[in-house]
């Protein structure tokens, strides 16, 4: 699927028509350069999941979890980890495919090594523009 993006609110939209279709289990890897709108993307997932907390980047702390209304989100940021050992040593690996909820993973290409054989949802945005994008979900 392929949706065109012409600024924030339509890819916060995008990812509230994509949640809608989430289940729990799901694990969803966001790739995309930097500032192109994977947290925007994030934000909108978790709304229309329930979650009423403020949705930041986990930059810093690699993961936060949200619970939302039925459904439990755990986002992770994997920018600043260098290999999938590092995920699976922090405990992060635990979540992946927990039937509560969902993990959205931004810059999964870093910890690649620990997500074969699981089923992903893959999700790219590209710049096409200043503020237009290209949403493609695999």
């Amino acid at each position: 699927m392929l949706i065109r993006s012409h600024g924030e609110k339509d890819t916060y939209d995008a990812a509230k028509k994509f949640a809608a279709g989430l289940f729990g289990g799901e694990i969803i890897t966001l790739s995309g350069e930097l500032g192109a709108g994977k947290t925007v993307f994030v934000k909108g997932l978790c709304s229309a999941l329930g979650v009423k907390d403020e949705v930041l980047s986990p930059t810093f702390t690699v993961m936060n979890d949200y619970n939302g209304k039925e459904l439990k989100v755990y986002h992770y940021d994997a920018y600043r980890l260098s290999g999938g050992d590092e995920a699976y040593y922090a405990g992060l690996t635990d979540y992946f495919g927990a039937k509560d909820g969902v993990c959205v993973i931004e810059w999964a290409e870093n910890i690649a090594d620990t997500l074969e054989g699981l089923e992903t949802i893959k999700v790219e945005i590209r710049y096409t523009g200043e503020t237009e994008r290209e949403i493609e979900i695999l």
